[in-house]
Order: C-alpha cells, then structure tokens, then sequence
C-alpha cells in the first residue's frame, strides 16, 4: 500500500484537505517517512569544536545548513549519549532550529518566549544571547512548564524566569520586549512523522480552534513588542488557517510589516489563496517548508517587525 493510500484509509477529511496543498507522491511519502535525530549542541556549556570532535569519535555528523550548532547524527537512542545528559547536546528537530536563528536575539536584550515549553528554542535562543539579558519563558500548563524548568537548568540557562500565565495576557506590557518568540500552540500536522497519533487524532474543527487562539496570541505579542522589535511566528503545522490567515490576521489589525527570511533552507510557496479568501502578497516573505523539501518536519516561519526605532 502506498503512503498516499495509508493516509486516505487513516483519516480521509486529512488526506482531502491537504491534497489541495500538495498531492505529489514525493509529499505524501516524507508525511510518514520516520524523522532524522537531529541535535543542537549548546555552547552555553561547551566550545562547539571541542563538542562536535567528540562526538565525531564515535557517530556520524551532518551538519544543518541552516544551523551553525545543528547536525543530523545516526543515533537510535539519544538518551543513551552521555553528552546528552550532561546538557552538551540537545535533541531538536531540525526545522524546529530555524525560528531562533530568524529572531537574531542579542545579548542583553528582554525576550518573550510566548510558548516556551519544552525549551528547546528558549535554550536555543539563551545560546545566541550568551546567557546575557533576560528571557520569559512563558507556558500556560504547569506540567509542561516543570518539563521547561528542568530542561533550562540542563543546559545551563541562567537568564530565563519561567511564568505560567495565558499567552495573551503579556498585552499588557506594551511596547515592552526587544523580541518576541511565538511558536504558537497548532494542529501539529508536522509531526505525523513523529507520533502516527496526531495523524489519527486530526480534526478540522481543532484547526479551527487553534487558529482562533493563534489570533489572540499573535495580536497580544505585537503589542508586547517594542517599536523597531522583531517578531518570529511559528507553527509546526501546514494548515493555511494556522499560518497564513493568522499572519495576514496581524497585518490587516496592526502596522506590522514582513522581512524576507534569507536561509539556504528549501520551501514549498506560500498560500496566498484558500478556500475563497485571498492573502496579503507581503506573505511571499515567509518560510513554508513541507516535510519533502528537506527531509524534515513541516514549519511555517515568518519574521515580522513593528515600524519605529524602539526610543
């Protein structure tokens, strides 16, 4: 049985809607192909020379070309590298690793991570500060947030204060942060490859769901956001209404304005039109990545500004 026709007997309302996407063999073949181990390595703890040598002693690395700290390696079991343990490394899915770098944060700035939890970007985002500034950590479920605790304090992050409120009360703090990160809670579309679940598990209806509270989450970090700030939008998910409806949502509402993402990353276009509605051009600017563009999860990424000179 082919991958096209393991996913229309699975969920057939999934394999309906995304066709209209992309109905090559090549697409629906990456959907459930097992992901690559990918990691970071996090120079929070370790040079990544020093790191990276060791670790070529014993497995095969293949660096992320989007990611200086990222390497494909061929490992079955992280958990069992001991590198892993002591926070050197850190297991992160390679799409996952672009928003960071997209964000730029510097050191000494006040970054919001909207939703922060597990903590891979946060941890991420830490390393290109320098442990220098501060970070808010945001994740509304206190689970998930004690998982974001621990996984902080293994790698050595000592600039983020974690909060467990809902996202959107950071609206309050207007014109406050130098960048927000908002990789939005989704439908999880790019992660089939990780968990059949969330294949099996996919409704429209929570499409829908989600877009509404990506709307609210994405309005309250732009207004978080200082003038001449940057604002990174991010889903794991390939639903036109969890991306770029949202992002055209911003645009339509605020003075928000789009920069092109220049990365050596391949992408499928953007969707400009979907089911009757037509989207802003300035959405050309973002990144649309599927799973078979570069053997990865699916990602949308777009990298948004608020027009002043933060004085």
């Amino acid at each position: 049985m082919s991958a096209r026709d393991v996913i229309k007997e699975t969920n057939p309302p999934f394999y309906e809607r995304y066709s209209k996407l992309d109905d090559s063999d090549e697409f629906w073949e990456f959907m459930v192909r097992p992901l690559r181990q990918s990691i970071r390595v996090n120079t929070l703890k370790a040079p990544l020379e020093v790191v990276v040598e060791r670790l070529r002693e014993e497995f095969e690395l293949e660096p992320i070309p989007w990611v200086r700290e990222g390497f494909f390696i061929n490992v079955d079991n992280l958990a069992k590298v001991p590198e892993h343990g002591l926070g050197l490394i850190f297991g992160q899915e390679a799409s996952s690793m672009i928003p960071p770098v997209v964000l730029e944060p510097r050191p000494g700035e006040l970054v919001l991570d909207m939703a922060a939890a597990p903590g891979s970007k946060t941890g991420q985002i830490a390393q290109y500060m320098e442990n220098e500034g501060c970070i808010i950590a945001n994740d509304p479920n206190r689970d998930r947030a004690n998982v974001l605790t621990a996984n902080l304090n293994r790698m050595g992050v000592l600039i983020a204060r974690v909060t467990t409120r809902d996202g959107a009360r950071f609206a309050r703090f207007e014109n406050t942060f130098d960048r927000v990160l908002l990789d939005a809670p989704c439908s999880s579309v790019g992660m089939i490859r990780k968990s059949w679940r969330f294949l099996r598990e996919w409704r429209e209806k929570a499409v829908v769901k989600y877009m509404n509270i990506q709307k609210r989450l994405i309005l309250a970090g732009y207004k978080a956001l200082k003038p001449g700030g940057t604002l990174v939008y991010s889903t794991c998910t390939i639903d036109p209404l969890e991306n770029e409806e949202v992002v055209d949502y911003l645009l339509r509402k605020t003075d928000a304005r789009l920069e092109k993402i220049d990365l050596p990353v391949k992408t499928s276009e953007p969707v400009l039109e979907w089911e009757g509605k037509t989207y802003s051009d300035e959405l050309k600017k973002a990144l649309r990545i599927h799973p078979n563009d570069n053997d990865t999860e699916a990602f949308f990424i777009a990298k948004i500004v608020k027009p002043g000179d933060g004085e």
